[in-house]
C-alpha cells in the first residue's frame, strides 16, 4: 500500500518538477516573436516587452537593463529579464578645415597647418579660420555637426575624432585621396542606445 502510495506521488508530481523555470524558458527565446509567443502563452506570470532608451529612461531597474549586452538574463527579486535585442551607436562632432592637396603642393598644405594653428593659438576662433581657409566650400564654419558612420566623414576622420577629447585640436589626413583636415573636437561623444527587454514574473 505504502509502495503505490509512493508510486502516485511521484507519478503526479514529475510534471510540476519538469516544468521549465521561467529563466529556462528565456534561455530558449531569442527573438521578439518568440518574446511574444512566450508573452501570449503564459499571461498569470504578467509577461511584457520593454523598450529603453539610454538617457530616457532612468529609473534604476532601466539603467541596469541598458548596461546588460544581447542575450544576457538576470532576476531582481521574483521578475526575471532577458535582452533580446540592442543597438548602440556612437556620434561626433567636431569642427574642421579642408585643405585640398589636389591644388596645393605638399610644402604649402604644412605651411598653411602651421599658419593656422599659429592663429588659432593667438585667439583667433576655429570657426572664422575656417571661413577663411578651408577649400571644401562648406557654410557652417566647419561644423560637422553630429555624425557617425563612412557615409558622413572619410573613416580616417571619425577614427581620429574617435580617440581625441574635446578641445583637441589635430591633423587629418587621407594620402590616396589627397585630403587634409585640421580638426577640433567640439563636443564630447554621444552614445545612444536601446535595447528590447522580455520580463515576466518569476525566476
Amino acid at each position: 500500500m505504502k509502495a503505490s502510495l509512493a508510486w502516485l506521488f511521484l507519478l503526479f508530481s514529475t510534471p510540476i518538477f519538469a516544468q521549465l523555470t521561467v529563466r529556462e524558458q528565456f534561455e530558449k527565446i531569442g527573438t521578439k516573436e518568440e518574446a511574444q509567443k512566450f508573452i501570449d502563452a503564459n499571461p498569470a506570470l504578467k509577461p511584457t516587452l520593454l523598450y529603453l532608451t539610454l538617457g530616457k529612461d532612468t529609473t534604476l531597474i532601466d539603467k541596469r537593463l541598458l548596461k546588460q549586452n544581447k542575450g544576457d538574463i538576470f532576476s531582481v527579486g521574483y521578475v526575471t529579464y532577458k535582452v533580446l535585442d540592442g543597438t548602440e551607436t556612437t556620434n561626433y562632432r567636431a569642427n574642421y578645415i579642408f585643405l585640398d592637396g589636389f591644388s596645393l603642393s605638399p610644402a604649402e598644405v604644412d605651411s598653411l597647418k602651421k599658419v593656422i594653428l599659429q592663429k588659432h593659438s593667438e585667439g583667433v576662433s576655429f570657426e572664422d579660420l575656417s571661413d577663411q581657409y578651408t577649400m571644401d566650400g562648406n557654410k557652417t564654419r566647419g561644423d560637422t555637426d553630429w555624425f557617425f558612420g563612412e557615409m558622413m566623414m572619410p573613416k580616417e576622420f571619425q577614427d581620429a575624432v574617435s580617440k581625441h577629447k574635446k578641445g583637441d585640436v589635430f591633423f587629418v589626413d587621407v594620402p590616396e585621396r589627397q585630403w587634409h583636415y585640421i580638426v577640433k573636437k567640439t563636443y564630447d561623444d554621444q552614445v545612444k542606445k536601446e535595447i528590447t527587454v522580455l520580463r515576466a514574473n518569476g525566476r
